[in-house]
């Protein structure tokens, strides 16, 4: 038994000094300011059955100024190309999981389009200009606080029969998606 005691008291003086060793005021402070995000992408359609979208990645602004720098992306998950009038309430495309960020204030969110948008029109695929006439980078302002400790759910809606218009002149078929964001915070 006596060998027991000394033993006792090492281990209690172990536990004690890792207790006070492992966590440093710094990593509380990063915890505190950090928040998560989730966003899904769905879509409406009456007019279109087949319309593929070249999904590269979602953004957010997170300063005022008009730069590169300002953009903050979420590394989409799912990225390529997707049939988007698949993309329903019950089906949505997942795009970002549980993403911890910074909380910042934001002032936009945006889809990141590649090159590689096109529609079935009576099985012929038409591709959908967004280089010339489209816009590969919609979005939508949000000026909203993102709270540090809290999880954002963020649907992003794309109305296809509204983005997809014919150009006459150029007989091409132009993409200007036009999308609606819904945030919805949840308290951890």
């Amino acid at each position: 038994m006596k060998y027991y005691q000394p033993l006792k008291n090492l281990l209690i003086v172990l536990f004690i000094s890792t207790c006070f060793t492992n966590c440093s005021k710094e990593d509380i402070d990063i915890a505190e300011n950090v928040t998560s995000m989730t966003v899904k992408l769905k879509s409406t359609s009456q007019s279109h059955d087949k319309v593929y979208f070249d999904i590269q990645d979602v953004q957010l602004k997170i300063n005022n100024e008009e730069d590169p720098s300002s953009w903050l992306s979420l590394n989409a998950l799912n990225t390529g190309v997707h049939d988007v009038c698949t993309l329903d309430e019950n089906t949505p495309l997942l795009l970002v999981d549980d993403l911890e960020i910074e909380a910042h204030y934001v002032y936009e969110i945006r889809l990141v389009l590649g090159e590689n948008n096109f529609m079935d029109i009576n099985n012929v695929l038409h591709s959908l200009d967004v280089a010339n006439s489209g816009n590969a980078t919609p979005s939508n302002l949000i000026k909203s606080q993102l709270n540090p400790m809290r999880r954002y759910d963020v649907v992003i809606e794309i109305d296809v029969d509204a983005s997809i218009s014919q150009n006459e002149d150029e007989n091409t078929m132009v993409l200007n998606p036009k999308i609606y964001t819904a945030i919805r915070q949840i308290e951890y």
